[in-house]
């Protein structure tokens, strides 16, 4: 397989708790051609220092550090990670996941096998120690733009770009909440598809506190994004959103 670099994007707000393991499990992947684009946001944030000293202690872990003035949210700091990145390929992250050893080697092949420009894989859900629980979520072979609207299974620490296929002005996340989502929407939508690998390769760490956690919250932003991102009447949301409920919850039992 051709060594082509990889650009692994992270968001950081006040993760000072996580980073550390986040950052050892990128340091310890197989596929050495990589760089890792930090961007914090917010320059008070109390993980600055945490990430200055793990520099200092690792300088192999080709880190580079981006620090926004004020607190913009995690899309802005995602899309400023891209456009920082040097890589054909672009991963993300998030800082408090986990990723398997050769999670980058695997997808990689997967993707140079397949001639998939957007790849996501299996993950397990991991508890606030990011120790994984066993359950495990499936993903298909490959997931079209109607499939993804009733099944938000793709998870951003498992998804790889390739640049060469879908170009970074097309990987650019909406400023809207659960943007991530939203542009996963947005690129199936053009016509692409995205490929899935059927292993688990990522802890995904839900601290108690977490967002995603919030029930109601994540209720509201996926509803928020059938009506405003896709421009959906209510029965046509509705539709949508009673398949994504079953699945969400199918997902966690």
């Amino acid at each position: 397989m051709k060594q082509d670099l990889v650009s692994i994007v992270t968001p950081v707000y006040c993760a000072q708790d996580y980073i550390e393991e986040t950052l050892n499990s990128v340091v310890a992947q197989s596929y050495p051609h990589l760089e890792h684009i930090l961007v914090v946001d917010g320059a008070q944030d109390p993980t600055i220092p945490y990430i200055r000293q793990y520099m200092e202690k690792h300088p192999q872990a080709r880190i580079r550090l981006v620090v926004q003035e004020t607190n913009q949210g995690a899309a802005h700091a995602r899309n400023r990670g891209v456009e920082e990145a040097m890589g054909r390929y672009i991963a993300y992250i998030d800082a408090d996941d986990v990723w398997r050893p050769d999670k980058l080697a695997k997808q990689l092949e997967f993707m140079e096998k397949t001639g998939a420009g957007f790849c996501f894989s299996s993950y397990e859900f991991g508890d606030e120690n990011a120790k994984g629980t066993g359950k495990v979520v499936r993903v298909p072979e490959t997931i079209s733009y109607r499939q993804a609207l009733k099944n938000t299974t793709i998870f951003t620490s498992t998804v790889v770009f390739d640049t060469e296929r879908i170009p970074k002005e097309e990987i650019r996340m909406p400023i809207i909440k659960s943007e991530d989502t939203a542009l996963w929407w947005k690129i199936l939508r053009a016509g692409r598809q995205a490929h899935g690998l059927d292993e688990n390769l990522v802890t995904y760490r839900r601290p108690a506190k977490s967002l995603s956690s919030n029930k109601l919250e994540a209720v509201r932003r996926i509803w928020n994004l059938y009506r405003k991102a896709e421009g959906m009447s209510v029965p046509v949301s509705i539709y949508y959103f009673c398949f994504w409920a079953v699945t969400a919850v199918y997902r966690r039992i």
